[in-house]
């Protein structure tokens, strides 16, 4: 698209719209895809928004779009035909659906096409834009497409405290959480996404959008108890991993580790990105550090000489096997496979205890085993020894 002169950057909205009146074309369609991070008192912030449509109001062509593509309240479609205040320009809400690590894709694959406004003429124009993609198109109003995105990303985050709670229940139990999620996803009804287990959920946007969702709820004076108990689930899963590391290394719930050497396998909130945004392995390594313990971690994509740390929480190395030696505890808090790859039993040498707390359920723990490990994982009984040989056998 660069070579044949169809994309073009700028700096600023107004810049964009100059350029293209340079050109003799006029913007029929302008898109805001700008962050909305997390506010306060956990509403979305807003104020880029707000800042575009400031910067590109009195220069808008008559009967151009202001398409929304950021996550916005419900709301604030009618709020920005207002901050507008030109009926000759017209607002849609189209809410994005990429997943971090894979945009391009999920652009060009998309599950469905979300468009809403009050001129339906302007919907049609929008939707049309998307026509070659061939995804099922839902037109709607202003306020039901906002709703769809929170609606959409606060139902995966309950999925997943819901599937991080039934971890713990299998643990309690002696049942095997990866045998219940494969049972669970062939049921078309609830499907295979986000039946995975781990240290909590996190990221730039269900912390944000879960809790910008809740605010609205009471603002309009709802009690949405379903969504407040999965944050507070999601909460407490931090404190659960901490709990189960204390009681891989020093045999007990609540045990000191007061220097403690524990080497973290991640950092970013999921594989394939460097995003450190709310990671639910940085909650996790504040408890830890918290508890005295002194941390060492490893991460693909954070490079050692990252600044984000300073030594006060934890010191990031650039080699996994660095990050083992005398450790008393490998924890595998991010699911990067190339973990899997790794060479177990050199790693074992490098420690002080051969422990591994993988909370991504990511290493075959039978791998482990033959390294010399002992093993914990998320919703998961470790096997005898002789039931675990007489599997590899079989």
């Amino acid at each position: 698209m660069l070579a044949a002169g169809r994309l073009a950057f700028v700096t600023g909205a107004r810049a964009a719209l100059d350029e293209l009146r340079r050109d003799g074309t006029a913007c029929e369609v302008l898109f805001v895809c700008v962050p909305t991070p997390m506010g306060v008192g956990g509403l979305a912030d807003l104020s880029a928004v707000e800042a575009v449509i400031d910067e590109v109001r009195e220069v808008l062509p008559p009967g151009a779009i202001v398409v929304n593509k950021s996550t916005v309240p419900v709301g604030t479609g009618e709020r920005t035909a207002e901050l507008i205040g030109r009926p000759d320009v017209a607002v849609v809400s189209n809410p994005e659906f990429l997943r971090e690590g894979s945009g391009v894709h999920d652009f060009l694959h998309p599950d469905r096409i979300i468009v809403g406004s009050n001129a339906q003429d302007a919907a049609e124009r929008v939707a049309a834009l998307y026509s070659r993609l061939g995804a099922p198109t839902v037109l709607t109003g202003l306020a039901s497409a906002e709703m769809i995105k929170y609606a959409a990303n606060c139902f995966l985050a309950t999925k997943l405290s819901y599937v991080n709670a039934i971890a713990e229940l299998c643990e309690r139990l002696g049942a095997d959480v990866e045998d219940v999620t494969e049972g669970l996803g062939y049921d078309k009804r609830i499907g295979q996404s986000y039946l995975s287990p781990g240290p909590g959920w996190g990221g730039s946007c269900l912390p944000k959008d879960t809790s910008a969702l809740l605010q609205l709820a009471d603002s309009v004076d709802f009690e949405f108890r379903l969504l407040r108990a999965a944050i507070e689930t999601n909460t407490r899963q931090s404190r659960r991993v901490v709990e189960k590391i204390q009681t891989a290394v020093t045999g007990k719930r609540n045990g000191s580790l007061t220097r403690r050497r524990i080497a973290l396998f991640g950092l970013a909130f999921k594989a394939g990105t460097s995003d450190l945004r709310d990671s639910p392995a940085l909650a996790v390594a504040a408890q830890l550090r918290q508890a005295g313990a002194e941390l060492l971690a490893y991460d693909p994509a954070i490079p050692a000489e990252d600044s984000s740390f300073d030594g006060e929480l934890l010191t990031v190395v650039d080699d996994p096997y660095v990050a083992a030696k005398d450790a008393d505890a490998l924890v595998i808090l991010t699911e990067w496979p190339e973990f899997r790859a790794l060479d177990w039993p050199r790693l074992a040498t490098a420690v002080r205890q051969p422990i591994v707390v993988d909370t991504r359920n990511l290493v075959d723990p039978d791998v482990l085993r033959r390294a010399g490990f002992s093993w914990s994982a998320v919703g998961r009984v470790p096997r005898p020894a002789a039931e675990s040989q007489e599997a590899t056998d079989a």
